[in-house]
């Protein structure tokens, strides 16, 4: 049986929720991905709680540069804006998408801005 994209990230992306849990001490990185945009969100899933959110869409975001220049870009902004709310460590959500490309480059920038994880 043929999956789509689709259905075969969200299969990864139950698989690995299965495991992973963010708390107010430790929270989610959670990463998601469309063609054009990348966005991350810290999530405290005891509390149901978004610490920080950040985006490509951002306005201290350049757009201009590839795709993966614009990821780090917004790692760092992630970074900047958790540890602004008293994040310093992170379990890190990659969303059923491979670790590799933008979502690595996202991650690399989240670590260059003081998160560790």
């Amino acid at each position: 049986m043929a999956f789509s994209k689709e259905k075969r990230r969200e299969k990864i992306r139950k698989r690995i929720r299965k495991t992973l849990m963010g708390t107010a001490s430790k929270p989610r990185l959670s990463v998601y991905r469309s063609n054009k945009e990348i966005y991350a969100q810290v999530v405290d899933d005891v509390n149901g709680k978004t610490l920080a959110a950040a985006s490509s869409r951002d306005k201290g975001i350049t757009t201009d540069g590839t795709k993966n220049e614009v990821s780090t870009a917004v790692g760092k902004l992630i970074a900047e804006k958790a540890v602004k709310a008293g994040v310093e460590t992170i379990t890190f959500d990659r969303g059923g998408y491979l670790y590799h490309g933008r979502v690595k480059s996202l991650a690399e920038g989240a670590r260059e801005g003081g998160l560790k994880f």
